[in-house]
C-alpha cells in the first residue's frame, strides 16, 4: 500500500500543478492538492518501513489525510453537478479540479480501507 500511497500522491501534485499552471492562476488555493500529494507522498514514503507499527501508523495518517481531501472537495463535486443540469457556478475550473481531487481520494479510501480489512483478516488467521 505505501507504493500506492506515494502513486495517489504524485497524481494529486499533478492535479494542483496542472489546474495553477493551465488556469494561469495566481492564487495559492490552486494548489491546495499539491499539499495533499505531498502529504500523502511522504507517509507512503514513511510507511515503507520495515517495523509494523511504523508502516501502520503512517498509512492510518495517509488514510485520515485521504479521507479530510475527499471531504473537504465535496463541495466541489456538488458544483460540477449543478454544472451538468445548466447552473452556473462561481469558479467553474475550481469546481472542476475539485471533482477530480474527490475522486481521486475517493479512490485512495477505498483501497486503503479494503486494505486494512484484508490485513486484519490475515493477522486473525
Amino acid at each position: 500500500m505505501a507504493k500506492i500511497t506515494i502513486a495517489f500522491g504524485i497524481l494529486l501534485i499533478l492535479l494542483g500543478i496542472v489546474g495553477f499552471v493551465s488556469t494561469g492562476s495566481t492564487h495559492p488555493t490552486a494548489l491546495i492538492p499539491c499539499a495533499f500529494g505531498l502529504v500523502l507522498a511522504v507517509c507512503g514514503t514513511l510507511a515503507r518501513s520495515e517495523q509494523e507499527k511504523t508502516r501502520r501508523l503512517w498509512m492510518h495518517v495517509a488514510v485520515t489525510v485521504g479521507l479530510v481531501g475527499f471531504l473537504f472537495t465535496t463541495p466541489g463535486l456538488i458544483d460540477v453537478l449543478r454544472m451538468m443540469r445548466g447552473v452556473a457556478v462561481r469558479r467553474p475550473v475550481a469546481a472542476e479540479a475539485q471533482s477530480i481531487m474527490w475522486v481521486i481520494c475517493g479512490v485512495f479510501v477505498a483501497l486503503c480501507v479494503r486494505s486494512f480489512i484484508n490485513a486484519r483478516r490475515n493477522r486473525q488467521t
